[in-house]
């Protein structure tokens, strides 16, 4: 799992000049920025806050795509933790329905022997839907709760990687509860190394430009 020393706090980059895959390696923790090449498919101007990469395949979910369900509607009790916008989160095309939290710990809280979290990297946590939010209400700053998952077989996100569909970055704990009206693809290509800024004014239709 990584830690909080893996990210560059003004960048939020995690090594490299150029910021271009292999700059950030991949590992728990890391976001994955559709790049231009994927504006016709479903993952256009999405961002992918990765939770585990190894030989086994990846696993991540979309961190900024609110669906038009409240969370209160379908987790009521989870209504208080959840961050604005309070909504339920398409977090990929796996298993839509089922759902997946992610939450952001209070700085400082210790984490340790706390059932129902698991630490995916720094104050970023997976959320176990089944405990009791009362129980975690003072140790997390808020929760983003996803349907569906981003899931790649043994080599799969390595071979996407190598034709240039998706960019790397080391994510910030302030990207998982992005507020309402953030363009979260473009914040992050902002605070990459130049050229990536460049990206972050690319048009979601370039024929209509």
């Amino acid at each position: 799992m990584g830690g909080d020393d893996f990210e560059d706090p003004k960048t939020g980059t995690g090594g490299g000049a150029d910021g271009r895959y292999g700059a950030v390696p991949i590992r728990a923790g890391t976001l994955l920025i559709a790049s231009p090449s994927l504006m016709a498919s479903a993952f256009a101007r999405t961002v992918v806050y990765v939770i585990e990469h190894d030989e086994s395949g990846s696993i991540g979910v979309v961190i900024n795509q609110p669906s038009q369900s409240a969370v209160y509607n379908l987790l009521p009790g989870w209504s208080g933790l959840a961050a604005n916008p309070k909504a339920l989160f398409v977090g990929g095309p796996v298993k839509r329905d089922g759902a997946l939290c992610l939450g952001v710990a209070v700085r400082g809280a210790d984490l340790h022997g706390v059932n129902g979290v698991m630490v995916v990297s720094g104050r970023v946590v997976l959320v176990d839907l089944d405990t009791d939010p009362e129980d975690l209400a003072a140790l997390l700053v808020g929760v983003r709760i996803m349907a569906g998952y981003a899931g790649w077989g043994p080599g799969q996100l390595d071979g996407e990687l190598g034709e240039d569909s998706w960019l790397v970055a080391s994510a910030l704990p302030d990207d998982v509860l992005a507020p309402a009206g953030t363009d979260l693809w473009a914040a992050v290509l902002r605070r990459q190394p130049w050229p990536l800024p460049l990206l972050s004014t690319y048009p979601l239709e370039i024929a209509a430009n």
